[in-house]
């Protein structure tokens, strides 16, 4: 096991000295505490109402454990000053649960000092950033940030480092009926399939479309060409769900794991089809292409 590095001993001891209590930066030693990296004991660090991730995976929260105790924490976690020596999650609590679970007493942690409102933008802000966030999650964040801070779409983009047009798909998500939201959180459906569900207004069709499209596991090209069929004027007729052979049924899994990604397997009523193999990118394609040799 890796020696657990100390950090800023001298500082910690001076957030434990009750009569230099620090809760602004106008505050004496405050230059000292803010922006510095402080080992601080877990038990005064409370953790983030603002908190955009609502699910914590647990196996990979033992896998992130296992890792910390093999080689502790490499990145320290963001915490606010609060007032007396206790502190708030800005930032890491993925970190702070697993040091949590194996038992550490103290963990790295860069200090800032912000009121409320900062805290928020502040949170929201940087865990937006984060790669691992559901789009349900970044759309809930998004609004959050226009509702209470008061912000608007181009104001948000220019915080987020991202443009309107995008704030605003991750908005429209909002819409839909939260069993597909959960499904996209679930990681059932992505955020291009959500798109495409939004466009149907009534509530129970959207449903059926997209129980078709978990049935029949569309692509997001497929989803969007079933919903425009579904809002053509002049078409009549219903959203049908094909019924696949036994035989395809059976081995469809065989394929989306031999491939490692998710196949497309048409079938015609005279049993002849065709197999689909999606890739990501040239590496992927050359990945695929040397399974078939």
């Amino acid at each position: 096991m890796a020696k657990k590095q100390v950090l800023g001993r001298g500082l910690s001891a001076l957030l434990n000295d009750s009569s230099a209590d620090i809760s602004s930066a106008s505050d004496k030693n405050a230059d000292k505490i803010v922006g510095s990296i402080i080992e601080l004991d877990l038990n005064s660090i409370k953790v983030n109402p603002y908190q955009p991730r609502t699910h914590f995976d647990e196996v990979a929260l033992k896998e992130l454990a296992a890792s910390i105790k093999e080689l502790g924490i490499i990145q320290p976690i963001t915490v606010r000053k609060q007032k007396g020596n206790s502190f708030q999650l800005v930032s890491g609590e993925r970190r702070f649960r697993a040091s949590k679970l194996i038992g550490l007493k103290t963990i790295p942690a860069y200090v800032r000092i912000a009121n409320d409102q900062e805290m928020l933008e502040m949170a929201l802000v940087e865990n937006i950033q984060r790669r691992d966030l559901d789009p349900i999650e970044v759309a809930l964040s998004y609004h959050r940030l226009m509702d209470e801070i008061k912000l608007t779409q181009d104001q948000l983009g220019k915080r987020v480092g991202k443009k309107r047009s995008t704030i605003t798909n991750y908005l429209r998500l909002l819409k839909l009926d939260p069993i597909i939201q959960t499904g996209m959180r679930d990681g059932f459906i992505g955020m291009g399939h959500g798109r495409a569900l939004i466009n149907i207004d009534n509530v129970e069709t959207q449903i059926s479309v997209y129980k078709i499209v978990l049935d029949q596991k569309l692509s997001v090209r497929q989803t969007e060409q079933l919903v425009k069929s579904y809002k053509e004027p002049k078409s009549k007729k219903k959203i049908t769900k094909t019924i696949q052979p036994t035989f395809i049924k059976e081995n469809t899994s065989f394929f989306n794991d031999f491939f490692g990604n998710t196949t497309t397997i048409r079938v015609s009523g005279k049993g002849k089809g065709s197999i689909q193999i999606p890739f990501e990118s040239k590496e992927d394609f050359i990945r695929i292409m040397k399974l078939l040799k």
